[in-house]
């Protein structure tokens, strides 16, 4: 649990030799409960305290890491319970199964389904960032050569998932080298799947029915050498599996609570695709770090990644595109020009609007702060000098021998001042960016 102010200055020198650059121990002591200060910025602290301010400042949950080179993923260090409180840090990873039944020809099909879940939403490349194998077979030799195959055909993060330890022993060893995550270390297997996470250098996931078991059962993993744990909560239903998901998040962030300290993993196996997918989507909000779908439709996996994507925005910084002017297709000195603000879904949309009507365009990207048309001109970030700016700071004259210049139809009513700012006309485009094809064949043609 972190500590105050007054609780670290008990720790320090208290000698106020302003080394560190605060005027006194106590105002260092201050800066540093507020994150403002580091604690090597104190030359003369003890190893004692900083032992111990070391613990105190330990995330309420591990950062958990697997993979390899680019497929090495993170989960886990997050610190509020909710995402206005700050934000959440490391996105859940979003896995599809791969089952050790599989062989040959239909083992090489489900792999490549696994590669093909890679999408772009608003500019951003999004997509499942694991695969899971599943030891359904129940053979260790079977389970093995499908980590293997899966290892040499798919370039994602691994998980291994088998209760068995014999069949865990067998896999890894294959594909070690990719640090893949174990699944999963229960009671009665602890040991011995700690003692082969430990040997290969991998993380462990541990899996019970109770919060209350898991607990306990991270404690005896912990005590066998492996510090990089993940839980899994073995509920009945979603209901419980949420309500379990919730609990240990409060325990750990709340009470600082260090057994249930680590990111949570779920696996959705029930249903077709829309109900794989809108399971996942429930779990990704009430708070798992990893979730295994073992369906691989691309309309399932892409809704549960946009939650991921918005989940896990900064709440504080909007999603934005670079200011500046978009050639959309191949215009010319004839091309309409039109403005719109940065942020990434109104900008994207825009585009999308634009390139449906075959009307090669230019589109000015105003900067506001990544705020949308109304939001930005209500707060005055969107307003006649911005745009006369924009238009001035990215030459917009040269690339246009007329001076016409579409406006959104939600803020027509600027359209007399920004007439009086730039020396251009103004035509005031639709209210609703849907009718831009219709609007830019009529209108401008």
């Amino acid at each position: 649990m972190a500590l105050t102010g007054l609780e670290i200055f008990k720790l320090l020198p208290k000698t106020n030799c302003k080394k560190c650059g605060m005027p006194t121990c106590l105002a260092f002591a201050m800066a540093l409960a507020q994150k403002r200060a580091k604690l090597e910025d104190c030359p003369d602290v003890s190893e004692e305290a900083k032992e111990k301010l070391a613990a105190a400042a330990a995330p309420p949950m591990r950062k958990i890491v697997f993979g390899s080179g680019d497929a090495q993923v993170q989960v886990g260090q997050e610190t509020v319970m909710f995402r206005h409180e700050e934000k959440f840090h490391n996105e859940t990873v979003v896995a599809a199964s791969v089952s050790d039944k599989l062989t040959g020809d239909e083992l090489t099909k489900r792999i490549e389904s696994v590669n093909a879940l890679q999408f772009e939403r608003v500019g951003t490349k999004i997509g499942a960032k694991a695969v899971a194998v599943l030891n359904e077979s129940g053979s260790a030799e079977s389970f093995a050569k499908a980590c293997a195959a899966v290892n040499d055909g798919c370039d994602l993060a691994m998980i291994l998932v088998t209760e068995s330890a014999e069949a865990m022993a067998a896999a890894v060893t294959k594909v070690k080298d990719g640090v893949p995550l174990l699944a999963f270390a229960a009671a009665d297997t602890a040991e011995a799947m700690a003692k082969i996470a430990k040997d290969n250098g991998c993380p462990l996931a541990a899996k019970a029915e109770s919060v209350e078991v898991l607990a306990e059962l991270t404690e005896k993993i912990k005590a066998a050498g492996v510090e990089d744990i993940v839980l899994a909560l073995d509920a009945p239903g979603l209901q419980e599996q949420l309500y379990g998901l919730s609990k240990m998040r409060a325990l750990a962030l709340k009470k600082a609570f260090r057994p249930l300290g680590y990111p949570a993993m779920t696996h959705v196996c029930d249903g077709d695709g829309a109900e794989q997918g809108a399971t996942a989507i429930g779990l990704i909000c009430k708070y798992s770090s990893i979730v295994i779908v073992d369906t691989v439709e691309p309309y399932a996996l892409l809704a549960a990644l946009t939650a991921v994507m918005n989940v896990f925005s900064d709440p504080q910084k909007p999603v934005q595109v670079e200011p500046k002017v978009y050639p959309i297709g191949e215009p010319d000195e004839n091309a309409p020009v039109m403005f719109t603000t940065n942020f990434s879904l109104t900008y994207y949309t825009v585009e999308s609007d634009v390139e449906a009507s075959r009307v090669p365009s230019y589109i000015l990207v105003v900067d506001t702060e990544g705020t949308s048309v109304l939001t930005a001109y209500s707060g005055d970030k969107l307003n006649e000098k911005t745009v006369a700016d924009a238009i001035a700071k990215y030459k917009v004259e040269s690339l246009v021998k007329h001076r016409k210049l579409i406006i959104p139809g939600y803020v027509a009513v600027m359209s007399g001042k920004l007439e009086e700012a730039t020396n251009w006309e103004v035509m005031v485009g639709p209210r609703e960016c849907s009718m831009l094809p219709k609007y830019l064949q009529e209108a401008w043609n």
